[in-house]
């Protein structure tokens, strides 16, 4: 006999923690699965033999919940992040400059002629984005270049972190000296400030230093487990690299993608079994929906 679907109680005084655990009791849609995820990741957080992945796209960094992404790495619940460039993008250009409230709606040809980017529903001015990449990373690449002249794309985020504080992902990053990965790094404002100084420098940054650093992070493991948010190159760097292992032992996907196009944004944990890039006996839970108002559903029960 399966169980029973049961109503919510919600009475005040009701904490976020509590309300969670009742949605994996309430059997209704995407509550349950949310309900599922958060009892994976509270499993793989008390799990000592975890070495836990978060993946996430660059996105969600221009809006509040980069704040959760910062402390999740805070607090050591993984072990190794793989995302985008855009990410150190917007994690430096907010360190040093501020993104503004916006709208869906907005008159793009308006914001061109005012010199402001939309990312959704968030506005970021020009000067808040590219131009104070270059004005503050330059400075910064001149200060690390005295100290390293080759590094990985990993110690990269961790020479930053160490010259900024504690708002950001990057600092916390290097102060807990957890890599993150970012494969295509020459695809946002820091990679192509890099391309530029390289020019004039002996610089390199070896994106084959990141693999040899997973390789040793997957095969030293004895258990995976993933929080993978979104597609993407994020999403499938951190499968690809798990299947050399026979796959993650837990996954919890969030996206918005569908899978009929056949997209590896909306592939769902299942069909990633047969890559073997999760376990036959894995524990997975896809929730659909948009990550800025699940992740902080789903981390609840260990932040």
């Amino acid at each position: 006999m399966t169980r029973k679907v049961k109503d919510y109680n919600v009475s005040g005084g009701m904490n976020l923690e509590e309300l969670v655990e009742q949605m994996e009791n309430s059997g209704g849609f995407q509550a349950k699965n949310v309900g599922t995820a958060a009892d994976i990741l509270r499993e793989m957080s008390e799990d000592e033999d975890s070495t836990n992945f978060l993946s996430f796209p660059a996105c969600i960094i221009s809006t509040g919940t980069r704040g959760i992404i910062r402390d999740l790495i805070k607090e050591n619940v993984f072990d190794a992040v793989v995302t985008t460039c855009g990410t150190l993008d917007h994690d430096v250009a907010r360190y040093f400059s501020d993104y503004h409230h916006g709208s869906f709606g907005a008159d793009d040809r308006d914001l061109h002629q005012k010199e402001t980017h939309r990312l959704g529903n968030i506005f970021i001015p020009q000067s808040s984005y590219g131009e104070v990449v270059e004005d503050n990373l330059q400075p910064l690449l001149e200060e690390i270049n005295k100290e390293r002249a080759d590094l990985a794309p990993f110690e990269l985020v961790w020479e930053l972190g160490k010259r900024m504080d504690e708002s950001t992902i990057c600092y916390w990053a290097w102060k807990n000296k957890i890599p993150v990965f970012v494969p295509g790094i020459t695809d946002g404002a820091v990679g192509t400030q890099v391309w530029f100084f390289r020019q004039d420098h002996d610089f390199t940054v070896d994106v084959w230093s990141d693999e040899d650093m997973l390789s040793e992070i997957v095969f030293d493991a004895d258990r995976t487990s993933g929080l993978i948010l979104g597609g993407g190159i994020s999403k499938h760097h951190t499968i690809w690299w798990n299947q050399f292992i026979d796959g993650l032992d837990r996954a919890v996907y969030v996206t918005t993608a569908v899978e009929w196009d056949g997209s590896l944004s909306g592939a769902k944990p299942e069909e990633a079994i047969s890559w073997s890039k999760v376990k036959e006996e894995g524990r997975t839970v896809e929730v659909k929906g948009d990550a800025t108002v699940l992740l902080p559903l789903v981390v609840s029960s260990i932040l």
